[in-house]
């Protein structure tokens, strides 16, 4: 318990580690750099803490600038306002670049590139697509947002119809103007983004003044924004110094790429499987040790990755709900119990994920694998248990049941027998002769009870030689 307990420590103790960003410090570096974060895939808890990672690091190293080279298709709302806020404040100048050819920043892409200082695309490269599914609150401290911000301009879509998705519409619009506002780029083509899920092309956006220059590849890219001046949080300006400045690339290290495989929703939840089976086995056969301890690491891995993605808490209970009923129906079979955790288990399934996000969706293929697999498991154990209840006791007392013992020495109606290797004390209710063969009946404390076979039993007494 004490090596289980160590180890689950320094697995939350690192996983924590990964969302504190490194002491500022006042050492210069010794020649200009631009820091480069790269967006790649679905935006998650992983992404937001490697470019708050990033940011930082980009800060201690006082780098000339950040570049965040996106090619995303969206994420989750709340890392993209994280993500947003972090570049608002960053002392750092960020500057935006949807790249390589072929790559697009949609939906949550699109805001954390307006948040950016300077945007830019590669050529065949687009954006757009914002339409938001779950969006919280407005970023405080910016032009148009929080209590003080202006309304939206336009009826919400669906006006009389949801007034949730009326809410969230509304407050998209007031962020991704908030933020064309404070870059100074065309506000009503992001609140069309919003509202109509509009999309741009690189040339179509550097000429409706969404993005600011298209640049063909890194080192073209720094070399176009050389001498530009951009406007930092605490009001500030700076004049950027950037042709030819040596560029690299930043590492999120390892830690962070465990977080990205581990809130995909649909790892997370084998995670959660593999835990709860892994502590059933340890119950059932005490002592293994590895099942209690790989269950118990999976099992808060698990957890962990489900607290940082937005589940329905209910949908969560239904999950553990119908694998608790699975686990009991292995051990003591009802019917009922199996299809009702099974029922359980795939209803929690449903409902689990608040928010459907790109990469951050449950596969119906992994839910109807892992239902499969738990009453495959629990049909094997229920036939196991069935053929053990079936199958005669092969020790202790119930083994004596029907054995078959030679008589030694019999006085009245009672004497000795041996059978199994042993000489036991026997009674029963016919005399005995000795050498003959008798049948164990039952057995009380140290003492058989035995009875002649059956068929002798039923020869007249006539007959009997």
């Amino acid at each position: 318990m004490a090596l289980l307990a160590a180890v689950s420590a320094v697995i939350l103790t690192s996983l924590a580690a990964a969302s504190s960003p490194p002491a500022p410090s006042t050492s210069a570096p010794s020649s200009p750099l631009a820091l480069m974060v790269e967006i790649d895939g679905a935006i998650g808890p992983a992404t937001e803490r490697a470019v708050q990672e990033g940011l930082a690091e980009a800060a201690v190293r006082r780098a000339e600038i950040v570049i965040l080279r996106l090619n995303t298709p969206g994420g989750l709302a709340s890392s993209m306002r994280a993500i947003s806020s972090a570049i608002v404040a960053s002392p750092v100048p960020v500057v935006g670049y949807v790249a390589p050819p072929g790559a697009h920043a949609a939906s949550a892409g699109t805001y954390i590139l307006y948040a950016t200082h300077i945007a830019a695309m590669a050529p065949g490269t687009n954006l757009g697509a914002a339409t938001p599914v779950e969006l919280g609150a407005p970023i405080p401290g910016l032009p148009g947002g929080g209590e003080g911000g202006e309304p939206s301009k336009g009826p919400a879509p669906n006006a009389g119809g949801d007034a949730m998705t009326a809410k969230a519409i509304n407050d998209a619009v007031a962020l991704i103007r908030s933020l064309a506002e404070l870059r100074g780029r065309n506000a009503d083509w992001g609140e069309k983004a919003v509202r109509e899920a509009a999309s741009l092309s690189a040339n179509a956006a550097l000429e409706a003044r969404v993005i600011d220059l298209i640049a063909r590849d890194v080192p073209d890219l720094t070399g176009r924004i050389d001498g530009r001046k951009v406007e930092l949080a605490d009001g500030s300006q700076r004049t950027l110094a950037t042709r030819g400045i040596a560029v690299e690339t930043f590492d999120p290290g390892w830690l962070i790429g465990l977080l990205s495989v581990i809130t995909d929703p649909n790892i997370a939840v084998l995670l959660m499987l593999a835990g709860v089976y892994g502590l059933l086995f340890e119950f059932m056969s005490p002592g293994l040790v590895a099942p209690g301890v790989v269950g118990t690491i999976c099992l808060l891995l698990g957890f962990y990755a489900l607290n940082l993605l937005p589940i329905d808490y209910a949908g969560l209970a239904l999950m553990l709900l119908g694998l608790t009923f699975l686990a009991v129906e292995a051990f003591n079979p009802t019917v009922v119990l199996g299809l009702g955790g099974l029922a359980a288990f795939l209803l929690g399934s449903a409902m689990l994920l608040r928010a459907e996000q790109p990469g951050f969706t449950l596969s119906r293929t992994v839910i109807g694998g892992v239902a499969i697999l738990v009453v495959g498991l629990s049909l094997l154990t229920a036939r196991a248990l069935w053929r053990i209840r079936r199958h005669p006791a092969r020790v202790g007392g119930e083994a004596m049941r029907g054995a078959t013992a030679e008589v030694i020495d019999w006085r009245g109606d009672e004497g000795h027998v041996f059978t199994q290797g042993e000489c036991w004390q026997a009674r029963g209710a016919e005399g005995c002769l000795p050498g003959e063969a008798v049948e164990v009946a039952a057995i009380d404390d140290l003492t058989l009870t035995v009875r002649r076979p059956p068929a002798k039993r039923a020869e007249p007494d006539g007959e009997r030689p």
